[in-house]
């Protein structure tokens, strides 16, 4: 494609920011700040304190409505700027800030990096040109105030921006990865409505740092349109004498953004893997010694949890909490072998869905879905599973499939064959899933993975059979590298 009419959802706003036209600081006068803004042709200039952290902007409008015609040039522009002022940051997706920037008729917006410096400035009429006539309309619907009501609209509108994606030929992994910006961003806004919640009904601010994360699919950017909740907190140590009064805090902020998470459709997980389960909410300390305990005993219960866990990914807070987290991790699994083979021991039968005769493996059970075969079930859990096992093994840090297969290509783990065919399986597989799942929407259906082979052209059906191949020859590699067992 030479242009995509939904490319907007898939940018930054780092894409489309310019450089701040004029930057003056506390102090500086009017007449000053107005001239720099002439000689520029800027239509606003940012006024930064000492540190270089932002206080202040001054408009064209401001200079209309404040100091033309008054005579008072020289006093500092400190009592004139328009403050507080919005902000942006350079790696936000480009169709939230024009949401907002709309939402707020805002024609600019200072950009800033993740400490709060300004880096640039976002114009919205430049920002306009990637996103064109009705698109306009989504980006609102995606950018709701920050209510329930306004984030239950932006739920709703993921399944039309979907198939949007999809029609577009956006390759599904991006549409998995834009769907989970979009949950993992009502997880923030979510939580930024409770902790405030919190503080108005008295119970105050977190009484110790904390960062909420998201696991499973969602951790690796992979959801589709209704993902279970699977989050956990990790807070920053405190005394153990202290927790009498501080984790009673973090229990009703928990149970609080659950119940909201639920009401926009994000289903309460029935494992329990939820920040109200004492299990996923622990100081940073006693994850560490909790995985570290995981991994010694191998109880099956326990591997199942670290099957769960792996796959994190901060969404809230104190990312260098789930960051120390993250590096643990990396550095302690490739040093326990046995465990990862008992890891893999426990999901041994997960084969991709191909069986004797080059047959589909299909449903038996389910009588509303029999014949049929699970796309997750013998698709992309054993794929994502095994994937996720051989980068445990050589410690990469990414959370994703496709992320972890190109760092494993990299390192010389996989080989080019081996990798293009796990990429085109994943692609491939995902692409089936999405559209069935929009197809489950649109016919009053609930929403899941299971699709008739009888649907699928003749071509679909091969290319099917040759990417459960792929995942299975895969399996096969790593049961014998793991385990020393070929068969």
């Amino acid at each position: 494609m030479t242009h995509s009419q939904t490319a907007v959802f898939r940018r930054l706003v780092r894409d489309h920011m310019a450089d701040a036209p004029v930057v003056v600081p506390l102090g500086s006068t009017a007449a000053e700040t107005v001239a720099l803004m002439a000689q520029n042709r800027a239509s606003a200039a940012v006024v930064v304190d000492g540190d270089g952290a932002i206080r202040g902007i001054l408009t064209e409008q401001d200079v209309v409505r404040r100091i033309a015609c008054r005579r008072i040039g020289h006093q500092p522009v400190d009592g004139l700027m328009t403050r507080p002022v919005f902000t942006v940051r350079a790696d936000d997706p480009l169709y939230r800030a024009i949401g907002f920037m709309r939402r707020k008729r805002l024609r600019h917006m200072p950009v800033v990096d993740d400490g709060g410096r300004l880096v640039g400035m976002l114009f919205l009429h430049d920002a306009l040109g990637s996103a064109v006539g009705p698109l306009l309309e989504e980006i609102d619907r995606l950018t709701h105030e920050d209510t329930m009501e306004g984030l239950a609209q932006v739920k709703a509108a993921e399944v039309e921006l979907a198939r949007r994606l999809l029609a577009d030929e956006v390759p599904a992994p991006e549409i998995q990865a834009l769907v989970s910006d979009i949950n993992n961003d009502l997880y923030r806004r979510v939580l930024r409505l409770v902790t405030a919640e919190l503080e108005s009904d008295g119970w105050g601010a977190a009484p110790v740092p904390f960062a909420a994360i998201v696991m499973g699919s969602g951790g690796r950017r992979e959801s589709f349109l209704f993902p279970d909740q699977d989050n956990g907190f990790v807070l920053a140590d405190y005394p153990d004498e202290a927790h009498a009064a501080i984790d009673p805090w973090f229990i009703e902020c928990a149970e609080r953004m659950t119940r909201a998470l639920d009401r926009l459709g994000f289903r309460l997980c029935k494992g329990g893997v939820m920040a109200t389960n004492p299990l996923w909410r622990k100081s940073i300390s006693q994850w560490k010694a909790q995985v570290a305990g995981w991994m010694r005993k191998k109880h099956e219960a326990m591997l199942l949890f670290c099957d769960i866990f792996f796959d994190f990914l901060p969404v809230w807070g104190e990312r260098r909490l789930a960051e120390d987290l993250r590096a643990f991790v990396t550095e302690t699994a490739p040093k326990n072998p046995l465990f990862l083979r008992e890891m893999f021991g426990i999901q041994a039968d997960h084969r991709a869905g191909i069986g004797l005769f080059n047959r589909f493996i299909t449903e038996r059970q389910d009588p509303e879905h029999k014949g049929h075969i699970n796309l997750k079930l013998m698709g992309t859990l054993p794929l994502a599973e095994a994937v996720r096992l051989w980068a445990l093994r050589h410690g990469v840090a990414e959370t994703g499939t496709l992320a972890r297969i190109q760092a494993l290509h990299a390192m010389d783990k996989l080989s080019e064959d081996e990798a293009d065919r796990l990429r085109a399986a994943f692609v491939f597989i995902t692409g089936l899933q999405l559209r069935q799942q929009i197809a489950d929407y649109d016919a009053g259906r609930p929403v899941g993975n299971f699709v008739d082979p009888k649907s699928l052209t003749d071509r679909e059906r091969e290319t099917l059979k040759d990417a459960f191949r792929a995942i299975n020859d895969f399996r096969a590699r790593l049961k014998s590298e793991l385990t020393g067992r070929l068969l």
